[in-house]
């Protein structure tokens, strides 16, 4: 069914207008920013088979979708474009989109306590780095008043096969001219919980950090969906 065959009033960009955005689903939404589908399948359908799981092989758009709203907004411009029907402009509207929500939180960040804002920062965060399909070790750095100065990914790769150099970490710090950092890492298995690694690396770096008097407040882990503060677990 196309949207011209649906009522005025369950047609997404009119729902929206009437109820907010709240009232639609991901796909509305989604359909929305899309504005048409593609010969054969109506523009909701498409939309849809976009937020789908994933195929068995784990390539969004090979047989399935990205798995959600944040990894279609997470997905590259090379990933998109294998998608029939998501030309050009619609592939550049998608990370244009992405790209407004990071900014948006960044702002958010530079402009109060990261702590004021706690889930802020995990948000951010996960726009950043949750559906990376390779492993990545980022740094907040922050202000004498915690607000954001800069996020910057540092290393690539597990843990345990990419070693996470303290000295890199602090020479970015003092260029900063940080007072305290927040480090972050995704998981790509989906789990959030820590790893010896994970807990290791984190006292490594806050006993190297703490000899120019810049603080480890937390160590965020990520995965699509999810976020674990290290802080709240008592491991920083």
């Amino acid at each position: 069914m196309s949207l011209k065959d649906l009522p005025t009033d369950a047609q997404p960009r009119e729902k929206l207008l009437a109820r907010g955005p709240a009232a639609l689903a991901d796909a509305e939404l989604l359909a929305i920013l899309l504005r048409t589908g593609i010969v054969g399948k109506g523009v909701l359908q498409l939309a849809q088979e976009l937020l789908d799981p994933p195929a068995s092989d784990g390539v969004g758009g090979v047989g399935g979708g990205f798995g959600g709203i944040g990894g279609l907004l997470q997905a590259s411009s090379s990933d998109l474009s294998r998608i029939k029907g998501l030309g050009p402009a619609k592939c550049a509207e998608l990370i244009a989109v992405m790209e407004l929500a990071r900014r948006a939180l960044a702002q958010q960040l530079r402009t109060r306590e990261v702590f004021d804002s706690p889930d802020a920062v995990k948000h951010y965060l996960q726009l950043h780095l949750a559906h990376k399909p390779h492993e990545v070790f980022a740094v907040l750095f922050l202000d004498s008043q915690h607000r954001l100065l800069a996020l910057e990914e540092m290393f690539r790769g597990t843990l345990t096969q990419t070693s996470v150099y303290p000295r890199e970490v602090v020479l970015r710090a003092l260029h900063h001219h940080a007072a305290a950092v927040v480090l972050a890492h995704n998981h790509p298995s989906g789990s959030v919980q820590p790893s010896r690694a994970d807990e290791a690396l984190t006292q490594t770096l806050k006993s190297a950090l703490a000899l120019v008097d810049v603080r480890v407040l937390d160590h965020v882990i990520v995965a699509p969906g999810q976020a674990l503060s290290m802080a709240e677990q008592g491991l920083v």
